[in-house]
């Protein structure tokens, strides 16, 4: 299959990030284009080892962690990625970074992938930033710091228009009782970005109803980028996300418009 041609811009980011962040942030789109301009699709998507979290490395995945890791390296932070797993520098600071969100997407090239990390300092959010990378596009936030993403407000399921992860065996039935109350689904396959859509109002709510896929990558930038534009991230079943460098914890994450409506999707998910 053919390369892919369309070039990958360099990250719109906003003044006051963490910088080592902003740099992992701009070393994951740098490392993403030179991949896509070196490897057709095939080769991008080729399964060459397995992560830390213990599911299959893409080659972009491990490009794109690569030059992440070189940054990380160098500002001495530590790092928790699902590739390389815990990075311990001896820092009070851990950067929670997915570096390829979306991987499938981003192999085959379809627009729909993004760089995602948290900063944690002794074990607590305090920013998180979003790159959608086929546009350059970022949402950051501060915890406890006013952002111009507002979610929007919706706190019913009936009418609502959210996003799910795919159907798994798992989750059939909880997938089809939540798609069968809303207005419309979408299934783009990229958690992060979906979550950014739902702190900016573009959508009411991301689900994973119940196949406990997500892990704390998957989430930590919605942690705190959704409750500072109003909204909520949760676990369909309750359990705390918080911290942990152990990558066999799992989720379901729902990151919704409001408790209300994320209340009643994960009563609906269970």
């Amino acid at each position: 299959m053919s390369k892919i041609s369309w070039p990958v811009p360099v990250p719109s980011l906003p003044e006051g990030i963490y910088p080592p962040l902003a740099e992992a942030a701009r070393a994951a789109a740098v490392a993403y284009g030179a991949a896509r301009a070196e490897y057709p699709r095939v080769e991008l998507a080729e399964e060459v080892a397995t992560g830390a979290d213990g599911t299959p490395t893409m080659r972009v995945d491990a490009l794109v962690e690569a030059a992440i890791v070189d940054v990380i390296d160098a500002a001495k932070v530590n790092l928790l990625s699902e590739e390389a797993g815990f990075i311990d520098h001896g820092s009070a600071v851990t950067l929670v970074i997915d570096p390829m969100d979306g991987s499938a997407n981003a192999a085959m090239g379809v627009p729909l992938s993004c760089f995602a990390g948290a900063v944690f300092r002794d074990g607590v959010a305090t920013e998180a930033l979003t790159v959608w990378l086929d546009t350059g596009r970022a949402w950051w936030a501060a915890a406890e710091q006013a952002t111009p993403y507002r979610t929007t407000g919706r706190t019913t399921v009936d009418g609502s228009s959210i996003s799910m992860l795919r159907p798994k065996d798992n989750s059939r039935d909880a997938w089809l009782r939540v798609a069968s109350r809303v207005d419309r689904v979408r299934v783009l396959a990229t958690t992060c970005l979906e979550t950014a859509l739902v702190a900016e109002g573009s959508m009411d709510a991301f689900v994973d109803p119940g196949s406990d896929t997500h892990r704390i990558m998957d989430l930590a930038a919605a942690m705190v980028t959704l409750p500072a534009a109003g909204g909520v991230v949760l676990d369909v079943r309750g359990r705390p996300l918080e911290f942990d460098i152990d990558l066999s914890r799992r989720w379901s994450g729902i990151a919704a418009a409001t408790r209300e409506l994320a209340d009643e999707l994960a009563e609906l998910a269970c």
